[in-house]
């Protein structure tokens, strides 16, 4: 019986062989350098406390990581994935338990023909091997395989809402920033167009203006108290969203207000350059998990193959045994079961084959999924050089366009309190410079906000 055993355990553990296909990374058609560039680039370092310099940072980033319930959630995930991955491993090493056991029953007179009761009593005590399969194609090594992959995957899910935890806050502060400017700058208007109301109604009081002007003054009032209250409840909402990205109530003053240039002042991180080799994307944590969901759903494939063929299972036990307690361990009283078992399925409706054909449609659905996943990883890239570039030349534009709208609004209200032109064309030129400062303001936020796009889309730490 032991050379048996032995010779199954061998048999297992050298003559085993793995069913379907190993894996292999598909193969991506794909450039050599993310961008046009005449020379190749380096990645910085994209750890967050290095790559994001601003001092205002710091504490929300580290506020989310630690208090973001959703990164909590995902923090779980690994770790129900590891302990997943545990449990399947441990299939693949026998399991032993100790069983100590008592039988003892009473056999009446009316059953035993008349004679005495009898009462008989049995000790054993056993260490008992669990049924324990013969992996001989790989069906265990398999399962083990894809479970590691599992595990690996939700890692990586992990890393990767990481990554897009810190860029949200990071987009989220300075959402926040833009719209307290812009609401600032609102109010500045306000008091500006109620002076200019108070002028136009000294000017109709003393005859050189008319009521027409007087509405139009008013009109303009009125919709820069408007826009200030919609600034108000988006800044305030805005302000919401960032309190449970971080986990915390984001208080109105720890938020940029009453200083409309005050964006343009914050540190930009180094811009990403053009020529970074195309394989640093390989290591985007969106990537790896896609990848590994891959190997699970290839692992799979001989797993479900190889349950076409027997399935070799031993189960026994060895002790001793006997029918006083006090003669359980004496010489003599040993005591074994050997029960191996070989099952081969032969007609079960269909199920095995249908479970291989749902294995390698899955795989198929991985693969796309995998290559879907780089095509995304290079279209962010690729926004992230491009908003870079445009985003500056907007700016510069932008800022051009704000000192020409200053010259023309100033020139327009001298020209109009000395009576050279009518409030129309001073109005107009108002609100010309009044929507030109809040999208350049709007352009400053989008300048920085690509930053925190080029951490996610090169796969920040």
């Amino acid at each position: 019986m032991k050379t048996v055993i032995l010779s199954l355990a061998i048999a297992s553990l050298l003559g085993g062989c793995a069913m379907g296909p190993d894996y292999q990374r598909p193969a991506l058609d794909m450039p050599k350098q993310l961008g046009v560039a005449s020379s190749p680039a380096t990645l910085p370092t994209l750890t967050w406390e290095s790559y994001f310099t601003d001092p205002a940072l710091p504490p929300l980033i580290s506020d989310a990581l630690a208090n973001n319930r959703d990164l909590r959630v995902a923090v779980a995930r690994v770790e129900e994935a590891r302990a997943l991955y545990g449990i399947q491993k441990a299939d693949a090493l026998p399991s032993f338990s100790a069983v100590g056991t008592e039988a003892a029953s009473r056999v009446p007179t009316t059953v035993n023909g008349g004679r005495d009761v009898t009462i008989s009593r049995r000790y054993d005590a056993n260490l008992s091997l669990l049924s324990y399969e013969l992996d001989f194609w790989g069906r265990v090594r398999r399962l083990n395989e894809a479970a590691q992959a599992n595990y690996f995957a939700s890692e990586a899910a992990q890393r990767s809402f990481r990554a897009s935890l810190i860029a949200d806050v990071v987009s989220g502060y300075y959402a926040a920033q833009a719209l307290s400017e812009q609401l600032a700058f609102s109010r500045k208007t306000e008091v500006a167009r109620t002076e200019t109301l108070r002028l136009v109604q000294r000017r109709l009081d003393v005859g050189v203006a008319d009521r027409l002007e007087l509405l139009e003054a008013q009109t303009a009032l009125e919709s820069a108290q408007t826009i200030s209250a919609q600034l108000a409840k988006q800044k305030d909402n805005a302000r919401h969203a960032l309190s449970v990205l971080i986990g915390r109530v984001v208080a109105d003053d720890e938020l940029i207000s009453g200083d409309a240039t005050l964006l343009e002042k914050r540190p930009l991180p180094l811009a990403i350059q053009a020529g970074l080799p195309s394989d640093i994307l390989l290591g985007r944590p969106d990537v790896a998990q896609a990848e590994q969901q891959l190997v699970a759903a290839n692992a799979n494939i001989g797993a479900a193959r190889a349950a076409f063929f027997p399935k070799v299972t031993l189960m026994g036990s060895a002790g001793s045994a006997s029918a006083e307690l006090g003669d359980l361990f004496k010489s003599g009283s040993g005591a074994w079961s050997f029960l191996p078992t070989v099952s081969m399925p032969i007609f079960d409706g269909g199920r095995t084959l249908s479970g291989l054909e749902l294995a390698e449609a899955r795989k198929v659905g991985a693969v796309a999924s995998y290559e879907k996943t780089i095509q995304v990883a290079f279209r962010e890239v690729a926004d992230v050089l491009s908003d870079q570039q445009w985003l500056a030349a907007q700016l510069e534009a932008q800022q051009r366009l704000i000192r020409s709208q200053s010259a023309r609004m100033d020139l327009a209200e001298r020209r109009y309190k000395d009576g050279l032109t009518n409030y129309l064309e001073f109005l107009i030129a108002q609100r010309d410079y009044f929507t030109s400062q809040q999208t350049l303001i709007e352009a400053r936020r989008a300048r920085l906000t690509v930053a925190a796009q080029a951490y996610k889309a090169l796969g920040g730490e």
